[in-house]
């Protein structure tokens, strides 16, 4: 089953895209590429079955088994060796992407207390977005009994977006809700 989100994308987001970039190529309309979630758990280096619970919560966040990250260099003030286990991460593309991208936008910010909008600061200046979330409970898939540690996550967006700009209008047309500067 194809996701409802592509379809949307399809029909209705590269043509005004299109239109507001004037692109000649319907291929040159910029999409979602692929979309890194990483949790970082620090209490591991202590504590190594607060890894666990940190993998089976993003697993059920993202329906897809994450990959446990290392650390790269021994950092002696945070008692870190090289290797040791330090977070999860999950690379999502295709259906489970846009999967996830869905029920984040429409799901999960919105739960966020006090939400007024996402910030339009965190791009890069090549059309990839990062955006923090403080809390694993924002997402349905996590049972509030079970959690033990609130943890919050980094959720990456990589785009074919060749600018800030380009990636921005692709973003909104998806749903995402950016905060209004002023």
């Amino acid at each position: 089953m194809a996701a409802r989100l592509k379809d949307y994308y399809r029909e209705k987001v590269v043509p005004a895209l299109r239109e507001q970039f004037n692109y000649k190529n319907p291929m040159e309309v910029p999409r979602l590429e692929k979309i890194v979630v990483n949790m970082g758990v620090g209490d591991a280096t202590q504590n190594p079955k607060t890894l666990d619970a940190a993998v089976a919560e993003l697993a059920s966040i993202t329906g897809q088994r994450p990959v446990i990250t290392r650390a790269r260099r021994s950092i002696a003030a945070f008692k870190l060796r090289k290797g040791m286990s330090i977070g999860c991460k999950v690379t999502l593309r295709g259906d489970r992407m846009y999967d996830f991208f869905d029920r984040l936008v429409n799901i999960a910010l919105p739960r966020v207390r006090d939400f007024r909008g996402v910030s339009p600061r965190g791009f890069d200046g090549r059309g990839n977005y990062t955006l923090g979330v403080r809390e694993q409970l924002v997402f349905p898939e996590v049972d509030y009994e079970k959690v033990e540690k609130v943890r919050g996550m980094d959720v990456v967006i990589v785009t074919t977006a060749r600018t800030d700009e380009e990636a921005m209008g692709l973003l909104k047309a998806l749903g995402m809700p950016f905060r209004e500067t002023a």
